[in-house]
């Protein structure tokens, strides 16, 4: 199969890249980046010019698989520019408004046709679905639109994940959100590489929900911690004090991982059952908690973190409990 990935350079799309390589497809990545994170031939492209994508105008691909993250000009240029049997669409639970049943049938954010400055998420959502309608008007229900949920493992540098196994495996009292019952997921990079390549070798169409299987934090931390193996004592803290004491939520400086006090789509129980019957597998937590641990070990346990809470930032709450 002649696969192009709009990206391929980093994260998910590098792991989509290297999977379909695996497979032995003739793979082609489309980015403005380096070749060093490519696992496949580059063609270098600018798709903030709108005639970026020339050099791929006059190539037939059996299948494109499209990670854009927040741009809508990216991805109705690319759909309306670049000829293919398949079309893959990387989208987001973000794009839903409103948890009704948790199918591809719950109300969704309003369409924003613009692309986000850059380093921001504001209107993510509504890109997205704009992102999806303009796929949706050239391949129509043969899409393959990917609305994923938090997506984990080896590439991904949010720490939204990999703090926690990064962690567990050190020493001391490790600062915990007493919150055991929230619902939680997360979804490796792998697994959902593999499921998006089996996509395109089959030719799936339809939107699907592509969110991990949901686990209570305190389950999920429990099994973090005996993969990581750590001496490490898990402190719960209530989340009134915690957010008392400037502790943010879900990630960012600062913050506990993960952790989402209020009401939130990402504590949802998102209907993944038809994305299972296409082929979607999920890797066990602990699977999935040695990856990261493994990714982080490269990546150095003791680096400045982009979320989590820096062993000062601890030690300030511990003494404060």
């Amino acid at each position: 199969m002649r696969l192009l990935i709009l990206g391929g350079t980093v994260f998910l799309g590098s792991a989509i890249a290297a999977e379909a390589v695996r497979r032995g497809h003739d793979v082609t990545c489309a980015a403005r980046g380096s070749t060093n994170g490519a696992p496949a031939p580059l063609i270098k492209v600018d798709r903030d010019d709108p005639d970026g994508l020339a050099p791929l105008a006059d190539v037939e691909f059996e299948a494109v698989v499209d990670v854009a993250k927040i741009s809508f000009p990216h991805v109705q240029r690319a759909v309306r520019t670049i000829k293919a049997k398949h079309w893959t669409f990387v989208s987001s639970i973000s794009a839903y408004s409103e948890y009704r049943t948790g199918g591809v049938a719950d109300p969704l954010e309003e369409a924003v046709y613009e692309q986000a400055a850059p380093g921001s998420y504001e209107n993510y959502g509504g890109i997205k679905v704009a992102s999806e309608n303009a796929v949706r008007e050239v391949y129509g229900e043969d899409a393959f639109i990917v609305r994923a949920g938090l997506i984990t493992g080896r590439g991904d540098v949010s720490d939204r994940f990999g703090y926690w196994p990064a962690r567990l495996a050190g020493t001391g009292r490790a600062v915990i959100p007493d919150s055991p019952d929230q619902a939680t997921h997360h979804l490796d990079v792998d697994d959902l590489a593999s499921w998006i390549v089996t996509g395109a070798e089959q030719r799936i169409g339809g939107t699907f929900n592509a969110a991990g299987l949901p686990i209570p934090f305190g389950a999920l931390l429990k099994e973090i911690h005996a993969v990581a193996g750590g001496d490490v004592e898990m402190v719960p803290v209530a989340e009134e004090k915690l957010l008392a004491l400037g502790v943010n939520a879900w990630a960012g400086p600062k913050s506990l991982p993960l952790w989402i006090p209020e009401d939130h789509l990402l504590k949802r129980d998102w209907d993944v059952q038809p994305a299972i019957e296409a082929g979607l597998r999920f890797r066990s937590v602990a699977q999935a908690a040695a990856s990261a641990l493994m990714y982080e070990r490269e990546l150095g346990l003791d680096r400045p973190r982009k979320a989590g809470l820096t062993p000062s930032e601890e030690n300030e709450v511990l003494s404060r409990i």
